[in-house]
């Protein structure tokens, strides 16, 4: 660890941010000790108090950063009290510090997160009530079928069209999801991180294609064979059976499914480069804690 270093300090669940002083001390956004998040300012700790009980590693960065001009940024601040979580914590104070812009990459995570829940959720249950409106309006499996009939015919085919255009949508809204915010690249991020990143995004793009190669299969395959009225009928009350359901929760899976291939093709994708490269993409493992000068020195 050396001078203009960003510091990551583990806690449970997240990360502490701040940068090294280069002599035992780190400048970062804190509160009062034993304070509450409203004391929060940004302030000069000791290493030890800044790391806490948790392991300290460096958040790297590309090369070209001069550490004098991080400090600089840094001590500038001091004494500053507009710490928020959302908008100005910790994390977007250090990055700020290195590089000259406010980005949180827990913000962006707990987002992902939010995103990778949500929208398929919200995928299926739009997509569900555009089917039931559609045709004859009702969730009976011949008001199912006539509702995605009548979606699949705006692309020129049927029912199996229709669910493949419901479920390709918001999976298309959640790869450029990932692709803009998630995993979007970074010039001042290291090269294996961005490799990493490119992972995900083509991870993104495969997950969503599966997932719809994976519904029109199980429609075909499940129940009575083939694409049938009643193969797709009987294909879709076998999904929605799996959940313990029938027909009408059967669709809104095969709308939600190829979502959650996007969000999780991203996931295991960048995961998988970042462990072809053979270490965390973003970090680098924890040094020997600086030491204060010595007295008088």
């Amino acid at each position: 660890m050396a001078r203009g270093d960003h510091l990551h300090a583990s806690r449970d669940g997240y990360h502490h941010d701040g940068i090294d002083l280069g002599d035992g001390r780190v400048v970062h956004y804190a509160a009062d000790p034993g304070g509450t998040k409203s004391t929060a300012c940004v302030r000069i700790s000791t290493f030890d108090d800044f790391a806490g009980d948790g392991q300290v590693t460096i958040r790297r960065y590309a090369d070209g950063h001069d550490p004098e001009v991080t400090v600089a940024r840094a001590m500038a601040r001091l004494g500053e009290a507009k710490y928020d979580l959302v908008f100005s914590n910790c994390e977007h104070f250090a990055r700020w510090c290195v590089i000259g812009d406010h980005r949180s990459e827990q913000v962006v995570a707990a987002g992902s997160v939010g995103a990778a829940v949500g929208l398929p959720w919200l995928a299926a249950n739009t997509g569900a009530a555009v089917v039931a409106s559609a045709g004859f309006a009702g969730v009976s499996g011949a008001g199912l079928m006539s509702g995605l009939a009548t979606v699949g015919a705006v692309v020129g085919g049927g029912a199996v069209a229709g669910v493949a255009v419901l479920g390709a949508a918001p999976a298309i809204l959640g790869t450029a999801l990932v692709a803009g915010h998630t995993f979007s690249d970074d010039r001042h991020l290291p090269q294996e991180e961005r490799r990493a990143r490119t992972a995900g995004r083509l991870g993104a793009v495969a997950g969503g294609a599966a997932g719809i190669g994976a519904v029109g299969w199980a429609i075909g395959a499940l129940g009575v064979p083939g694409l049938s009225a009643a193969g797709i009928t009987s294909g879709l009350a076998a999904i929605g059976g799996s959940v313990g359901a029938g027909m009408a929760a059967g669709v809104t899976l095969a709308i939600a499914i190829p979502t959650i291939g996007v969000m999780l093709g991203a996931y295991l994708f960048y995961k998988l480069w970042a462990w072809l490269e053979g270490k965390p993409a973003s970090l680098s493992a924890g040094g020997t804690p600086p030491q204060l000068p010595a007295a008088g020195t």
